[in-house]
């Protein structure tokens, strides 16, 4: 039997070398860990049970059969992060560039199927130099089998993909379904054309980072939510991440223990400028409300005019959405509604209640929104807000014009609490634009036109530049003073915490895409 052992203790020793010394030596030399090291600093401490550490691949073209290594080029298994079941695979650039082919795709969906009947989230640590052309079309057909089970487990359980390295070609479309991607500053890159193809077919001069890096999909395309500045940052992110989100679409968020005190925040009387145009941190305001020190933000270096992310209010996790005027007044355009739609549509799947602060002008005018169809994309957002069905509240703070109004979480698409803050104008347009408009004439035949628009524009200003028509017709259920809304937060939600709401029977809606 010793004998059986020492050959056991012996294959188990070869699946954890991966593809040798050498290679783990190269992969260390370009600042990166290795599959395994990525899982040690993932998982808890000892909680880790691999899955299929002996598979190897079943092909013989090519010279593939004098290149065998067990585990071909992925570990996959299960483990905990703060005590809450996961499961995760890991592909391994020292084995055949962590390409995929039939018996590595076969282990990760594996693993997913394990993840969806099992109501856990799954984690990818990509590090893949794409398909394995050795083996052809089999290749292709893995890629398939795991984008259709990101699909299926979409909005069922949570799925991270974080880019360890490289990730190009078909093996970009998995991470795309998932619902957070992390990137790795220097080390990662995503494409679905390389440099040399982009040379070839259009002339183009480009790096991989500058085509396809951290920092260009964190600021550029919006494909990726975070951009870190290493891979023990990175690591720590989908910690964190995880720390905010249930299990799966059957459970509710994490809470924290939580002792009420004084909610009180006087701070937040004195953010809001005397001047409607001056432009102030929607954060603070975020920072103020909240629980210390929990707002998690995420995509925060795309479409910068609105933020979104996860905080605590009470020790409860919810998700937050909020127009940032210190960037572009805080409009609405093209890449802000994409992104809030797509984290307000993440939030609902998974019963975290939202959280809407409006300080929105309107939507970002001019030809290049209009040709890139600002109409389709800004009702992405629409539409997310009005299918959502977790509890929803609204504050706000400011300006609330048009069809911004309308779309931010309004009563009229089923916000269930919306409090107004004494300096919100809540109306379709700002007094100055509205005043040259409705009275046109008046002023044109005015002896001193620029006095007479002044005046009307007080005019309208007085009429319509406050919370108050609103609060008159209901649409504002409350006008609160700012230092008031951490403690009417918290009671509001509280009171919402078993909204029940369902959608009309339907196979599923045709949002705008």
């Amino acid at each position: 039997m010793q004998n059986k052992f020492d050959r056991l203790d012996s294959m188990i020793s070869e699946a954890k070398l991966g593809g040798g010394e050498k290679r783990i030596k190269a992969q260390h030399d370009k600042g990166k860990l290795t599959a395994r090291e990525r899982i040690h600093f993932l998982l808890d401490e000892g909680s880790f049970e691999e899955i299929g550490q002996l598979v190897t691949h079943r092909s013989t073209n090519f010279g593939l059969d004098n290149q065998k290594f067990l585990g071909d080029g992925v570990v996959t298994g299960y483990g905990k992060i703060e005590g809450r079941l996961v499961y995760v695979f890991s592909q391994d650039f020292t084995v055949l560039g962590g390409s995929l082919a039939e018996a590595h795709a076969e282990k990760i969906c594996k693993i997913m199927d394990l993840a969806l009947k099992n109501g856990a989230p799954v984690i990818g640590l990509n590090d893949s130099g794409g398909a394995r052309i050795q083996e052809g079309v089999v290749s292709l057909g893995g890629y398939a089998d795991i984008f259709y089970r990101n699909t299926i487990a979409s909005g069922v359980i949570p799925q991270l993909s974080a880019i360890m390295g490289p990730c190009a070609g078909g093996a970009v479309y998995s991470p795309a379904l998932t619902d957070f991607i992390y990137m790795v500053d220097g080390t990662s890159y995503m494409f679905v054309t390389g440099p040399n193809v982009v040379k070839t077919v259009t002339h183009e001069e480009v790096t991989s980072e500058e085509l396809g890096g951290a920092q260009t999909h964190a600021s550029k395309s919006g494909v990726t939510h975070f951009a870190c500045q290493n891979e023990l940052d990175c690591i720590q992110r989908l910690r964190k991440t995880l720390s905010y989100i249930p299990q799966n679409c059957e459970e509710q968020p994490p809470a924290l223990d939580y002792t009420p005190g004084n909610e009180m925040r006087p701070k937040l009387d004195e953010i809001i400028p005397e001047s409607p145009n001056q432009p102030y941190d929607i954060r603070d305001v975020i920072n103020q409300t909240i629980d210390d020190n929990s707002f998690f933000e995420v995509h925060e270096d795309f479409a910068a005019n609105i933020v979104v992310g996860f905080g605590r209010l009470g020790g409860k996790s919810i998700g937050i959405v909020a127009n940032q005027p210190a960037y572009l007044a805080g409009v609405l355009d093209i890449n802000a509604s994409n992104k809030a739609a797509r984290f307000v549509r993440f939030c609902d799947s998974f019963n975290i209640p939202l959280l809407v602060f409006e300080d929105v002008p309107g939507f970002l005018p001019g030809t290049d929104q209009e040709w890139n169809a600002i109409i389709t994309n800004g009702a992405k957002l629409l539409y997310a807000f009005c299918e959502a069905t977790v509890p929803r509240i609204t504050v706000i703070t400011r300006k609330a014009y048009g069809g911004a109004y309308d779309v931010m979480n309004s009563k009229h698409i089923g916000a269930d609490m919306n409090f107004a803050w004494p300096s919100a104008e809540i109306a379709v347009m700002g007094a100055k634009g509205a005043a040259e408009i409705i009275f046109k004439k008046e002023i044109k035949s005015a002896d001193n036109p620029t006095e007479k628009w002044q005046e009307k524009e007080a005019e309208y200003a007085e009429l319509f530049a406050h919370p108050y028509n609103a609060a008159a017709r209901g649409y504002i259920d409350e006008v609160i003073k700012p230092h008031q809304t951490r403690e009417k937060l918290i009671r509001a939600f509280d009171m919402l915490k078993n909204k029940v709401a369902e959608l009309p029977k339907k196979k599923h809606g045709n949002i705008p895409l």
